[in-house]
């Protein structure tokens, strides 16, 4: 958007609304905000974090009892510090978006490191931590410090490209520049900057959503481009079509005597760091490596295809269930470091959910208990 086009936009606004953005989106939010979230209840900036970590990609309502037990198994975030990754990603398996656990454990461990256990103060410091981006550091230092900087994620984007026509995918350079010169032009004084950040998050979550938006009940309404325009569904503008990649993986579930192979993936890529099944590029590959489990010669046994839909691909996941019944002498590691976990510590291992369904149905199959832990992959949506 060019200057010019701001300058007509604002223009337009302060006729209809007085130039009042802000203060109608407070004005609004005491009156019809979410007061009672969880991270709410006091200005302590570990909470505050974890939850806008969490809320990254995910809803509300899928990330509460997730905050609640996590902040159970690590109250503080020397817990978390002191932890273990596998615990950590234990605790957030289910979630979605592997990096984001990964990215808090170092973040921990940084700030118990280098700053005593204390969150920095500004958000260009908080900026500097492992998984905070520019967004995530002004929200908690606007909820917690006071500090004065705009937010940019998915439900403030959407609410500020409908209410100034903001062209173009939010994506491109020079579209995200056109997002944050207007975000900032938004801010409020500081002593209102954290009602004024929960307001409009809250705008675009609860009223100027993605789809069916409910515009009667918006207080900016009266200066909306995108509803003047009649053009509400076409901002922000989706990201340009292509075609998302498929890929088809083989699946091993080696079960043994209440045990089975787990072998953990590379910190990058899919599920990066988490405990999986064994996975393979072709069904021979996955023959061949059961034989070197000494598992007999019966071979693995079929089970029904899944498919998963992740962001960036379309993932088609072949199973195939390999009852070994070795003694504990006879259970090998696999050549690639995998290991004879017992069902229980499965269980409590940071799994994909794809990968739990599949073991828990195994498990079923073969008469095992039923194991532990999540068994639907969630929506990863915005907030």
């Amino acid at each position: 958007m060019s200057k010019s086009d701001r300058s007509r936009v604002a223009r337009v606004a302060q006729g209809a609304g007085g130039g009042s953005f802000a203060r109608r989106l407070i004005d609004w939010y005491r009156r019809h905000g979410r007061h009672d979230l969880p991270w709410q209840r006091d200005r302590d900036p570990y909470r505050v974090w974890l939850s806008e970590i969490m809320l990254q990609q995910t809803q509300v309502a899928t990330v509460l009892p997730y905050y609640e037990r996590f902040l159970q198994r690590f109250p503080a975030v020397q817990d978390l510090a002191r932890a273990a990754v596998d615990e950590v990603m234990a605790a957030w398996s289910g979630l979605g978006y592997y990096a984001r656990a990964r990215n808090l454990h170092a973040c921990a461990r940084r700030i118990v490191d280098e700053h005593g256990g204390r969150f920095p103060r500004s958000g260009e410091a908080l900026g500097r931590l492992p998984g905070i981006g520019p967004s995530t550091a002004a929200a908690i230092a606007a909820f917690c410090f006071d500090e004065r900087g705009a937010i940019l994620d998915g439900n403030v984007r959407r609410v500020l490209a409908r209410h100034w026509a903001i062209e173009g995918y939010p994506g491109r350079a020079a579209v995200q520049n056109a997002f944050w010169d207007r975000a900032r032009e938004e801010l409020p004084a500081s002593r209102s900057i954290g009602a004024y950040t929960q307001a409009i998050m809250d705008l675009g979550a609860t009223v100027c959503t993605r789809t069916r938006p409910s515009c009667e009940r918006c207080p900016v309404q009266s200066s909306c481009q995108a509803r003047r325009q009649a053009r509400i569904d076409e901002f922000p503008a989706p990201r340009p079509q292509r075609e998302r990649p498929q890929r088809t993986e083989w699946v091993l579930i080696a079960l043994s005597r209440g045990r089975v192979l787990l072998q953990r993936r590379p910190s990058r890529g899919i599920w990066g760091g988490l405990m999986c099944l064994p996975h393979f590029d072709a069904l021979a590959s996955l023959r061949r490596y059961a034989r070197g489990l000494r598992a007999g010669a019966s071979g693995p046994v079929r089970m029904a295809a899944r498919r998963h839909e992740l962001t960036h691909l379309s993932l088609a996941l072949r199973p195939y269930r390999l009852e070994a019944n070795l003694a504990a002498n006879e259970r090998r590691d696999g050549p690639d470091g995998a290991r004879w976990l017992t069902l229980e510590a499965a269980g409590r291992a940071g799994m994909p959910a794809p990968h739990r369904v599949l073991l828990m149905q195994a498990a079923v199959a073969a008469g095992r208990p039923r194991i532990r832990g999540s068994t639907e992959p969630i929506q990863e949506r915005p907030r």
